[in-house]
């Protein structure tokens, strides 16, 4: 169905029917995830995070280069946005599978400034607000996921949900900090549990729409960034031209871009 956009307050009845083994083994996916985040013991956040490799200064800002690579977080965002207000819900096979993307998209208008803001003065305030902005593109890409291979109606449902429960994630971690007895245990689980249960889902369900590999490079794109940010002082002292964070922000955000082309390029299964 296609047309104007009524937005979530009107979704129809979704079509699509959940299937009980999908159901319960995405509970039970959640379930022992959760269960793990408890087991573990509480993780304060380890002050060396804030030690950034590359502390040199351009047009007056320290740390420019992992302040400035963050600008194309919010440039592909606001394309993203571009393109869904130009197309429509054209696009998709539902009209509403457009709010997960808005939210993905705007996360990311969001991540820019916030990521930034950190890295200009590095500690634990900044950091809660960069995290917040993860958190919001993180569950909107979770939605966009849940949308296709499950049920449209459930994603917009849960989304305000999932965003809720991101930005709890990262205040419980934040209050902890403040109180001495910092736990970074929800947030951690808030960034992985959902990346686990995409992967279940692309093994698990038939694609609605064509180009699913181009979803695997974007989660390429997001293990080699997490890997650039481990290495942030090796990959500065060997080349002594970049560091390993400003990498991270860079590939994440090709990541992004992929995920845009994906987007632009996919079309309705059996319709390509």
């Amino acid at each position: 169905m296609r047309g104007a956009d009524p937005g979530p307050a009107a979704l129809p009845r979704s079509p699509v029917r959940i299937r009980p083994t999908l159901a319960v083994l995405s509970l039970a996916s959640v379930s022992a995830a959760l269960a793990v985040a408890l087991l573990v013991p509480p993780v304060a956040q380890w002050p060396e995070y804030h030690q950034f490799a590359d502390q040199r200064r351009l047009l007056g800002i320290v740390r420019f280069a992992d302040v400035a690579s963050n600008l194309p977080f919010s440039l592909v965002g606001l394309m993203g946005l571009a393109w869904l207000a130009r197309h429509g819900t054209a696009a998709f096979i539902v009209a509403h599978e457009a709010w997960p993307w808005r939210v993905y998209f705007g996360g990311l208008v969001l991540l820019g400034p916030a990521s930034a803001y950190y890295h200009l003065a590095p500690d634990n305030q900044g950091l809660m607000l960069d995290r917040l902005a993860m958190g919001v593109t993180f569950m909107g890409w979770f939605a966009v996921h849940l949308a296709e291979r499950v049920d449209v109606r459930l994603a917009v449902r849960t989304l305000p949900w999932l965003i809720v429960a991101a930005v709890a994630s990262v205040l419980y971690w934040y209050a902890s900090e403040l109180a001495g007895r910092g736990d970074l245990r929800a947030w951690g689980y808030m960034q992985f549990w959902p990346v686990l249960l995409v992967w279940g889902l692309l093994a698990a369900t038939p694609a609605r729409y064509t180009r699913t590999g181009d979803v695997f490079i974007v989660y390429a794109c997001y293990a080699a960034a997490l890997l650039a940010e481990w290495l942030d002082h090796p990959i500065y002292q060997h080349s002594g031209l970049v560091s390993g964070h400003t990498l991270k922000h860079l590939i994440a955000a090709a990541g992004a871009a992929w995920a845009l082309v994906w987007l632009m390029r996919r079309r309705p299964v059996g319709r390509a």
